[in-house]
């Protein structure tokens, strides 16, 4: 089982530091390359450098009153539900496909709803468990 991940290319884990200007200031974020790909694709999408992307994860954060004291976990997190946004079929999967576009609402509503369903399920499995091991 393993050995699908051990096996990968060790470069997609290799971390990079770059500066970044966010409101005026410069500042450096840490990230594994692999991140730092899927990040650049997010851009794309809506004709975004990276740059501009990080800027407004961090700004539009910060209006919904995120505290973002880890930002590069936040955007970690981001690249995850990126891509688990795609596998559901939420976000397409052409590069052509605007993000910018996309019902947030409707795909939030649907996420919060798969969450919850897995929360439920995996607490019945652990009472379970618990139980039979007593």
């Amino acid at each position: 089982m393993c050995k699908l991940f051990i096996g990968a290319d060790p470069a997609l884990w290799q971390s990079t530091t770059r500066s970044v200007r966010i409101v005026g200031q410069v500042t450096s974020v840490r990230l594994e390359d692999f991140f730092w790909d899927v990040l650049s694709d997010i851009a794309k999408r809506d004709g975004l450098t990276l740059g501009q992307i990080l800027t407004r994860f961090y700004n539009e954060s910060i209006e919904e009153g995120h505290d973002l004291d880890n930002f590069a976990s936040f955007l970690r997190v981001c690249c995850a539900r990126f891509l688990a946004l795609q596998l559901t079929g939420d976000i397409p999967q052409s590069p052509q496909s605007s993000i910018r576009a996309l019902d947030a609402e409707s795909i939030l509503v649907r996420e919060r709803k798969r969450n919850s369903s897995r929360k439920a399920k995996t607490q019945n499995s652990f009472a379970q468990n618990k139980i039979v091991s007593l």
